[in-house]
Formats: C-alpha cells, structure tokens, sequence
C-alpha cells in the first residue's frame, strides 16, 4: 500500500510540473517571442501611444463623427467578462422592440444613408464582442461621418476603404472593417473632432 501512494504521488508531482508549471512557461514565452501582439491582447494605440482598445475587442461609439460598430448584449454592452449574445429569439418581444428601436436611431441619425439598412446593425454577435462590419455595414455610414466632419463623402470612403481586411490567406472568412481601426485612420486623416466619443458600455439589450 505505502509502494503504491509513492507512486500515485510522484505521479502527480510530475503531472504538476509538467502540465501546470513548464508546459504553460514554454507555450507563453513561445508566444511572447513569436507572437508578442496576439499574446499580449491585440492592443491598439493612438498617436500619442495612448493605448485605447483592443483590436479584438469592440467598442461603443456614439459621437456621429466615429464609425460605430454592431449593438452588443454582452453584460452592459461590450463587457468582455460577460462575453455573450442576448439568448432571445425570434418570437422575443423585447428582441423586436430592441431592433424595432435601433431601426429608428440610426434612420434619425443617417438621413443620408440608402435603405435597407444592413441587418448587422441592428442585430447583435454571438459573442456581443464583435470588433468588426462589414465593407458594406462601413460604407452604409459615409454620409453620417461626413456631415460631422466637413468633409465629402468620398474622403470617408477612401479611408474606410483603405482599412478592408480582405479574407485570410485568401480563402477563409469574408471582408471586414475594423470599427477601432477606422476611427482612428479618421481622426490621423482629419483630426479630432470637437468631442470625441467615449467608448464606454452600452445600454443593456
């Protein structure tokens, strides 16, 4: 009996060692040497080298001068320790209410954009994270960013167009526009403008 607790203890101290101990230093330090970005959570920073968000990470956006990305339900809106969807479905009255709302704002507020509008900005992610849109979810905003800033449409244009991430390697995924990306080409390209957005939780859905 005491022979086999000897075994099944340096068993475990091994497994210890191994698994919990030099196994998770040589995964990060591999990281850290190969992938020291990605492993350090995708961190963006301004010009002033401000770090202000995660490339993966999405962010609400409310100033008009901003590319403002998809509605979230993660916790009180992009919380990314409540990463999550809204779990309601179609039959949900408060999904149809939410949707039927945000329809409303962003006709308010986009006067100038052409109908329909892009279903990814009224519905939300999966993970209520998403950083990106779509080329065409993007471009739908152009008139909106233009009036705020005093510029012609086709300015915005270039420099939304200018940050489409095309599909990796060629193949996987489909076109998207990184919304942190974007603002800040915006503000590089045509300054700040007079109050700039926070980017702060959004409203619960």
């Amino acid at each position: 009996m005491r022979a086999q607790i000897l075994v099944a203890v340096r068993a475990a101290v091994v497994t210890l060692v191994l698994t919990g101990i030099i196994y998770p230093l040589v995964i990060t330090g591999a990281a850290q040497a190969l992938f020291p970005r990605a492993a350090n959570g995708s961190l963006v920073q301004d010009d002033r080298g401000a770090t202000v968000g995660s490339a993966l990470i999405g962010q609400l956006f409310t100033n008009p001068a901003y590319l403002q990305g998809r509605p979230s339900a993660a916790g009180n809106g992009y919380d990314p320790t409540a990463s999550g969807g809204s779990n309601l479905g179609p039959t949900s009255k408060k999904l149809r209410d939410r949707a039927a709302a945000d329809v409303v704002r962003l006709r308010r507020e986009n006067p100038g954009a052409p109908l329909p509008i892009p279903a990814e900005l009224v519905t939300t992610s999966a993970s209520g994270l998403d950083p990106e849109l779509s080329p065409t979810g993007a471009f739908w905003q152009v008139s909106r960013i233009a009036r705020a800033r005093q510029v012609s449409p086709e300015r915005i244009r270039a420099v939304i167009a200018a940050n489409v991430d095309g599909r990796d390697f060629g193949i996987f995924g489909e076109p998207r526009v990184n919304v942190l990306a974007v603002n800040l080409a915006l503000d590089r390209q045509f300054g700040m403008p007079t109050a700039r957005p926070k980017a702060a939780p959004a409203a619960s859905n």
